[in-house]
């Protein structure tokens, strides 16, 4: 648990869910945990054929309100706390890269190096 599986790198206006299920096609989680930015009936649907659970809170304007976890839910807090951390490098902050490759290697980089501190 924890542990970064895949990125992907958009623009600063693309939604994140629109990148959401490319990143789980082929993953083995067990439970997929999300904000209710992530919260769409095709989403949980996708997760749940997947043979998963979803952990993802339903938004105040739903109709019919989703149950969750939420113990499981407390969890994401490692989701959070580990972008504040990745986000106090500069580079990474302000995107100084123009290119996407160099951006996506420098994230890559201090995502391994995140998760090496985190073993040793």
């Amino acid at each position: 648990m924890g542990q970064l599986i895949r990125f992907a790198i958009t623009g600063g206006e693309v939604a994140d869910i629109t990148q959401a299920k490319a990143l789980l096609v082929g993953s083995a989680a067990d439970t997929v945990i999300a904000d209710k930015g992530y919260d769409s009936d095709e989403l949980v649907d996708f997760i749940r054929q997947g043979e998963a659970v979803a952990v993802i809170p339903p938004r105040r304007n739903r109709r019919t309100r989703r149950r969750y976890d939420r113990t499981i839910y407390k969890d994401r807090n490692r989701i959070e706390r580990f972008f504040c951390r990745l986000k106090q490098f500069r580079r990474i902050a302000t995107r100084y890269d123009k290119l996407v490759e160099r951006y996506a290697s420098i994230v890559a980089l201090r995502c391994f190096l995140r998760v090496a501190q985190c073993i040793a």
